[in-house]
């Protein structure tokens, strides 16, 4: 045993010594002691290895953010005064967002593509790389705009920070597509259970949102990262930044008119609120102003709304535990409404509107400028909108109104309409309030709600641009692996080309020595004219009383069908599917010919991209 040891022992160290003589930079300790055990460890017990330091890590990432963040909000909202905080809410929402379009524009070069999206193209178009500057960026743009007020949540920019994490741990160690896709959606899903503490729900995103439409058997990385992720921010993070709640009422089957009819009104006002965001994504886009501009002018207006209303401040998540606590009134306080008085209709009044102009905070937040997601924003909504549900039931002469109930199911039903992600909201709620004999509730809640968003839209509208251009995956296994191919790697040009004034005496050569079916043709300024078919002219050749008709005018034909070179490859099928042709021209957009492409390429293409991503 002693002199396996040894030799074990001997073996690290040649291979240390080989790897600092011969590679290729200079590598840290621990990437020596990791690639070593990648060349003694199975492919399976890497992979666990490195489930577990990609959650680790992630795990703390996602809590330096959280603590961040609550450090800064607890100084503005628990250390001064209302009449002070006003001057808070006047100032920092603004600098937020402008500060933060600053540090994008000058720290990182105007990279600013973020949300769950941007994880997504990476997946399809960048073959699962993404940018090692990710790995911090978002969290120091989001800390910014989230922490001095921006309505916006931070999980999004966690799930970037974790997936870039994975990503480059996997680059690092010179893992495949499929391993390096599989550690990239490890770092998100450790992301998302550190910021909740909810490894399931971590999982549920995972599925439902990051490997939509990629075919995976490896998941015990992603289950060891969630664990691992969660735990460090149940070990480090203190329970007032936790996403929890401990007050709720127990579950009774005779209350769910309640779910049903709560699960009407979140999946509506999901639809409410993502078209919300997609105006204003649309009136920042199409506003004539440079980016700074464009951050002042939300900031401007995200200040106001946090003055009128302070609970748009920030993720929102305080004044969602304050009203399950039964802190209603501490919470108008703090507001302007305190001059009207605590009575139950201005309750009703002032939840409502702050439900309403979420949707209109959260996306000024982000498309002026600021960095954050749509998680913080799609729970609060749906607890304030669970909560104004239960009041009006109350004011109705309902007894029994399960009124803390309604808040946690609320935030499930607007979340999955919102994300389209009903498993992650059903089991993020659960694991969060630990209301596990709420699964019933939240199932009702969570699908109806899903069900009328799908009912608008079969594509969440945030990822539909991206879907259509297909430049993410669906669920689509086919369209997503067409969706890899590029129409310049599929042309041959390997062809025969003759000219449109070319002799009968030149095509004859052509057609005896050449060794295609099809030849191009082409004018004087290389326009394609039309394209001829040895299948057509093959028997002039043997009809010598035929031979004056090869003419190449005569014998051209006109394609019925083109391939531009800037189409995809989605496109292209279809085409030759409605044509019915083996072999289409493509030419560029100027009208230039560029070559042929055969449906045997993209087959055998598409075949090399199957076993790539299978298995």
């Amino acid at each position: 045993m002693n002199k396996i040891n040894i030799k074990k022992f001997y073996n690290f160290l040649k291979y240390r010594r080989d790897f600092a003589r011969y590679s290729l930079r200079k590598a840290k300790s621990y990437e020596i002691l990791l690639f070593w055990l990648k060349s003694v460890l199975n492919r399976t017990q890497f992979l666990i290895l490195s489930g577990i330091l990609v959650g680790v890590t992630c795990g703390l990432a996602g809590v330096l953010l959280k603590e961040l963040v609550h450090y800064i909000h607890y100084i503005i909202t628990d250390k001064v005064h209302f009449e002070r905080q006003v001057f808070f809410y006047i100032l920092f929402p603004f600098l937020g967002i402008v500060t933060t379009t600053l540090v994008v524009i000058f720290l990182f070069k105007g990279q600013d593509r973020k949300g769950i999206g941007a994880i997504l193209y990476e997946i399809a178009q960048n073959s699962s790389i993404v940018s090692s500057v990710k790995m911090y960026s978002q969290i120091v743009q989001s800390a910014i705009t989230v922490g001095l007020g921006g309505s916006a949540g931070l999980e999004s920019p966690i799930a970037v920070t974790g997936a870039a994490i994975g990503s480059n741990f996997a680059r690092t160690y010179k893992l495949d597509y499929r391993e390096r896709t599989l550690l990239l959606a490890a770092g998100a899903t450790a992301g998302i259970a550190s910021a909740f503490n909810a490894p399931i729900a971590g999982m549920m995103f995972a599925f439902e949102i990051l490997l939509t439409g990629v075919v995976f058997s490896d998941f015990i990385p992603l289950v060891v990262a969630a664990v691992c992720g969660s735990l460090v921010s149940k070990i480090l993070l203190e329970e007032e930044v936790l996403f929890q709640f401990k007050t709720r009422n127990a579950f009774d089957y005779h209350n769910i008119p309640y779910y049903l009819v709560l699960g009407i009104l979140c999946g509506l006002y999901a639809r409410y609120f993502v078209l919300i965001a997609k105006t204003i994504d649309q009136f920042f886009h199409n506003l004539k102003m440079t980016r700074i501009q464009k951050a002042m002018v939300g900031g401007g207006v995200l200040s106001v709304l946090c003055v009128l209303y302070p609970p748009l401040f920030g993720e929102g998540y305080d004044t969602i535990k304050a009203i399950t606590n039964g802190q209603m009134q501490g919470i108008m306080q703090n507001s302007f409404f305190r001059f009207i008085g605590y009575r139950d209709w201005v309750v009703i009044v002032f939840v409502a509107v702050i439900c309403l102009l979420k949707a209109f905070s959260a996306s000024i937040t982000i498309f002026s400028g600021g960095n954050g997601g749509n998680f913080a924003p799609s729970l609060f909504a749906g607890g304030s909108l669970g909560y104004v549900f239960a009041l009006l039931c109350v004011q109705a002469g309902i007894s029994d109104v399960p009124v803390n109930n309604l808040v946690i199911v609320g935030m499930a039903g607007v979340m999955s309409g919102v994300l389209y992600a009903p498993l992650t909201a059903i089991f993020l709620i659960a694991e969060s309030t630990s209301g596990y004999d709420l699964f019933i509730p939240l199932m009702i809640v969570s699908v109806t709600s899903f069900s009328i968003a799908k009912w608008f839209s079969s594509v969440s509208p945030d990822l539909e641009k991206l879907a259509q251009q297909g430049k993410i995956f669906t669920r689509e296994h086919d369209r997503n692996l067409l969706s890899l191919l590029h129409v310049l790697d599929l042309i041959d040009k390997d062809i025969q080309v003759i000219h449109c004034e070319a002799s009968r005496e030149e095509l004859a050569d052509m057609v005896r020595s050449g060794h295609r079916n099809i030849i191009a043709v082409t004018d004087s300024e290389n326009k394609l004219a039309g394209i001829i078919s040895l299948d057509d002219i093959r028997p002039l050749f043997f009809n010598p009383g035929a031979y004056d008709l090869l003419e190449v005018k005569q014998l051209l034909k006109k394609p019925e069908v083109v391939i531009s070179d800037f189409d995809s490859v989605v496109s292209v099928v279809k085409k030759f599917d409605e044509s019915g042709a083996w072999n289409l021209p493509v030419v560029k957009t100027n009208g230039d010919f560029v070559g042929f492409i055969s449906k045997s390429a993209i087959l055998n293409s598409y075949r090399q991209l199957l076993r790539a991503h299978s298995g």
